[in-house]
């Protein structure tokens, strides 16, 4: 038998000073092992694609401009993005065009954000497996792919989600505390998230109205005095980050502001917008998508796919109103409200230009309204966690419904079966999502065209002229150019205006020989020479048509008894100097004017020029045979 104080009977007695160990959350395990699986789902996905279409000409810019404040603090395409553009430029100052940076860039983004709405979740929502519904809903989103996969999109969103989250809960702690600490956290993550984004001022209306919804006691008009009087200090912090933004940012932006061509088209972007992509979001769709050529595809929802999604999305509503009564509604106002922010400001930018016919079915409008949607849905499913209620009328419903404490078994299987059809439909989406997003017509490009210099003989030069439309649309112009597309790389092309001997990229990005396909120049008289051009004397040469006024390629081919120097003018254009070489040559000159007819003159005064072979137009790749 063993004594007491024995050896053994110490053994079994636990320290004072020993903590038992805590035990594993299982609901902390289950959103690791949740937000893990969503991040390699959208790795596989961003891996997958390449840079795209405005990636291009905004590291082309970083490759320009580098830290050079007119660069950092430039717009571009009317967007102030000094943060993204200091990113953009370190990134590409270690990689060039490789993509690998940049998708890491974009997970890591992804991480962090996906970890943030779960402390967020955590924070807002009573503890209970029900928050892993809009955890899986915001992680496993298909419309966010977007965000998650193209650069020039990713170094936008990520940031102003991130922002919103970080600010959100910042607010929500303040309500709790009123220590101010929170509201340079408040503060400090707008003003970080507009260095990225000047939309992260929707950061604000989400903080404001999240507080109006979700915080204030009473109707709508005694919940917004609350709101203002109670938390005025948050207010003042935000609207004084706000006002001298605006200021600075209107000061240097042009208006993108645009009127609707008609009702209809209004009509039909709401119908997009509410009928279509936000449905479908919130449900795991649009599982049919419509390939975007390079960029990522657009929402595609067949006509019973809207069904089904609207009557998934309005079954929801209603049995959360049913179980919440007046935190749940609550909730879905705060939806409707931003939601409706988010389609006025798309609206008033989109609508009236030629974008207008798929705005409101563009994934990457939807990143922040889908993340306010998934703040929403929890708290409409879960109610709202409170510490200490400040207002016996607040919006305070974190306890179970009755309906699930009588049936907690049945709640929880269809819980868990919502989640695994929730997130079996996002991975459905996922995947013609993914397929589009493989096909890069830039990669493609420029691989071919730098596998064509690497064995490209000594001397060879091109002249500069725009990359394919798939690889950076016109609109990017001058960006669009291949002097500012292959700028980055180290062994970029020679590209020049006058040479003997020329080359281009054919669609495909293949070094092929030069030529000009465009209008000739009628046939000369003289036998054997065509248009005969001696010393002294400018021969005039009507061509077969007229050229526009623009820039033009021109090829001449010649015959020269002797080296000289000759000069050409297209209509009343400047005159273009170039070096003649005895015998059979041909020169290819890039030239501004337009006309009827050309000048042509040689400097040696006993020289004889023969030309019949004039054409001015487009650089194409030679014909073969």
């Amino acid at each position: 038998m063993t004594k007491p104080g024995s050896t053994a009977e110490q053994g079994n007695t636990a320290s004072p000073n020993t903590t038992a160990a805590r035990p594993v959350d299982p609901i902390h395990l289950a959103a690791v092992v949740l937000i893990t699986a969503s991040v390699l789902w959208r790795a596989s996905i961003t891996t997958r694609g390449y840079l795209t279409s405005d990636d291009f000409p905004i590291i082309g810019q970083a490759d320009a401009g580098g830290l050079d404040p007119g660069h950092l603090f430039g717009l571009y395409n009317n967007h102030f993005m000094p943060a993204a553009r200091l990113l953009t430029w370190v990134t590409h100052r270690l990689t060039e065009y490789e993509y690998w940076p940049y998708a890491t860039l974009m997970v890591i983004g992804q991480v962090a954000v996906s970890v943030a709405f779960y402390r967020l979740l955590r924070l807002l929502l009573p503890a209970g497996w029900a928050l892993l519904v809009p955890l899986c809903l915001f992680v496993f989103n298909p419309l966010t792919l977007e965000d998650s996969a193209w650069w020039a999109v990713a170094i936008n969103l990520l940031p102003m989600q991130l922002a919103m989250i970080v600010a959100i809960g910042a607010q929500v702690r303040y309500i709790r505390t009123r220590r101010r600490r929170h509201l340079v956290t408040l503060g400090t993550s707008v003003v970080v998230a507009l260095l990225f984004f000047e939309k992260a001022l929707l950061v604000v209306a989400a903080v404001f109205l999240l507080t109006l919804c979700l915080y204030a006691p009473g109707g709508p008009l005694r919940a917004v005095v609350t709101t203002i009087r109670r938390w005025w200090p948050a207010w003042l912090v935000l609207g004084g980050i706000s006002v001298v933004y605006l200021a600075g940012y209107l000061s240097v932006s042009t208006s993108t502001l645009r009127a609707p061509i008609s009702a209809g088209e209004v009509g039909a972007f709401l119908q997009q917008f509410y009928g279509q992509s936000l449905p479908a979001g919130l449900v795991g769709g649009p599982w049919t998508w419509l390939d975007a050529s390079d960029g990522p595809a657009v929402v595609a929802l067949t006509r019973t796919a809207q069904w089904v999604s609207w009557a998934i999305v309005a079954a929801f509503i209603g049995c959360t109103v049913w179980l919440r009564r007046v935190v749940a509604v609550r909730a879905w106002i705060l939806l409707a409200l931003y939601s409706g922010l988010g389609a006025g400001l798309i609206g008033a930018t989109r609508l009236g230009s030629g974008f207008s016919g798929v705005a409101g079915l563009v994934p990457r409008y939807f990143g922040d309204v889908l993340l306010v949607a998934a703040l929403c849905a929890g708290v409409a499913l879960c109610g709202l966690r409170r510490a200490e209620p400040v207002d016996a009328t607040e919006p305070v419903d974190a306890t179970e419904p009755g309906p699930v404490r009588r049936h907690p078994q049945q709640f929880a299987t269809a819980l868990a079966a919502g989640l695994v059809l929730l997130i079996a439909s996002s991975v459905y989406s996922g995947v013609d999502f993914g397929t589009d997003w493989r096909s890069k017509a830039g990669r493609d490009y420029l691989n071919t065209a730098r596998a064509g210099l690497a064995t490209a003989e000594p001397g060879t030069v091109f002249m500069d002229q725009p990359v394919p439309d798939a690889v950076v649309p016109g609109l990017s112009n001058p960006w669009n150019m291949q002097s500012r597309f292959f700028a980055p790389l180290d062994d970029e092309p020679v590209f020049v205006t006058r040479a003997r001997k020329l080359w281009v990229f054919d669609s495909s990005g293949h070094v092929r020989p030069a030529w000009v396909k465009g209008v000739k120049a009628a046939p000369g008289s003289a036998p054997g020479c065509g248009y005969q051009v001696t010393g002294g004397r400018t021969a005039r040469i009507p061509l077969k048509a007229t050229v526009v006024d623009y820039w033009q390629a021109v090829r001449i081919g010649y015959i020269s008894d002797r080296d000289t120097t000759a000069t050409f003018r297209l209509g009343d254009g400047e005159l273009v100097p170039f070096d003649v070489h005895r015998g059979l040559n041909a020169m290819f000159l890039l030239v501004s004017g337009g006309g009827d007819e050309v000048q042509l003159a040689v400097d040696d005064p006993a020289a004889t020029f023969c030309t019949d072979e004039i054409e001015i137009g487009a650089l194409v790749p030679q014909p073969v045979g």
